[in-house]
C-alpha cells in the first residue's frame, strides 16, 4: 500500500494513483456524497469548449473529465503522470488521446492551446508555481485556465465540521470502497494544508496570470479559480 508524503515526491504520488486507478472514480462520488459529478459539470461550463478549440486536462485521470470537452467538438488532450490512471484511461475511453506528463514539464510547445483545466491535482504538484508557469507557457494569448481544486469553507462552523470528517469519516470510509484506502489518509491531510482561495489567487497572479477569480462551490469545500494569460 502506498502512502503519498506532503512533500509530494512525484514518484510517491505517481505510484499512490496508480494504486487506487481501478475505483478511483467511484471511490470519488462516494466520498463527495455524489457532489463529484456536479463539480465537474460546473469546470466543464466555466472552461466553455467550443467547436474547434484546443483543450488541456490536467490531471486527468481516467479521462472521465475529459468527455465534456471532446462532446463539445473540442480536441482535448487528458493528461496525467499516473501511468496506472492513463492504463485504465485507455481500457475505458480508447479514443482519447491520454497522454503522460508531469505538470512541471509538460511534454507541448508554447501557445498552443485555447484553454487549460486542472481538477484536483495542483495540490498534488510538488513545484505549484512551477506548473502554473508551465500552464501559462502552453497556452496561447488571451487562452484561459480553470483550476478546480479543494479549498476552505467560508463559514467558519462548517469549516470545523468538514476538518472533522476530512480526518475521522473519510478513512473508514475509504477503507470501505477503496483499494488503496491509505492514500485518502493522505489526501484528506493535503487538502487541509492547501492555500485559501485568496492564497491561490495570489499565486495564479504572481506566476503571470491576470484576472484572477474564484467561486466558491458546495460552500467552499471546492473553489472554482479561472484566469487569462495576457
Amino acid at each position: 500500500m502506498t502512502r503519498a508524503s506532503l512533500d509530494k515526491q512525484p514518484h510517491e504520488v505517481a505510484a499512490m494513483f496508480d494504486d487506487v486507478a481501478a475505483n478511483y472514480d467511484l471511490t470519488n462520488d462516494v466520498l463527495s456524497l455524489g457532489q463529484a459529478r456536479l463539480w465537474r459539470k460546473e469546470v466543464a461550463r466555466a472552461v466553455d469548449a467550443r467547436p474547434g478549440d484546443r483543450v488541456l486536462d490536467l490531471a486527468a485521470g481516467t479521462g472521465t473529465s475529459s468527455l465534456p470537452y471532446a462532446a463539445a467538438g473540442a480536441y482535448v488532450v487528458p493528461c496525467d503522470f499516473s501511468l496506472g490512471m492513463l492504463r485504465e484511461g485507455k481500457r475505458r475511453h480508447p479514443r482519447l488521446p491520454l497522454t503522460a506528463g508531469d505538470a512541471t514539464r509538460l511534454p507541448f510547445a508554447d501557445g498552443v492551446f485555447d484553454a487549460v483545466t486542472i481538477s484536483f491535482g495542483l495540490r498534488n504538484v510538488q513545484n505549484t508555481e512551477g506548473a502554473l508557469r508551465e500552464m501559462l507557457r502552453v497556452t496561447r494569448p488571451g487562452g484561459r485556465l480553470v483550476v478546480c481544486e479543494f479549498s476552505h469553507p467560508a463559514w467558519a462552523p462548517f469549516r470545523t465540521v468538514y476538518s472533522e470528517y476530512l480526518m475521522r469519516a473519510l478513512p473508514p470510509i475509504a477503507t470501505a470502497v477503496s483499494s488503496s484506502p491509505d492514500a485518502y489518509v493522505y489526501l484528506a491531510e493535503s487538502i487541509r494544508a492547501w492555500p485559501d482561495q485568496p492564497q491561490l489567487a495570489a499565486r495564479l497572479r504572481a506566476a503571470g496570470w491576470t484576472r484572477p477569480a474564484w467561486r466558491n462551490l458546495t460552500g467552499g469545500i471546492v473553489a472554482l479559480h479561472r484566469a487569462t494569460r495576457p
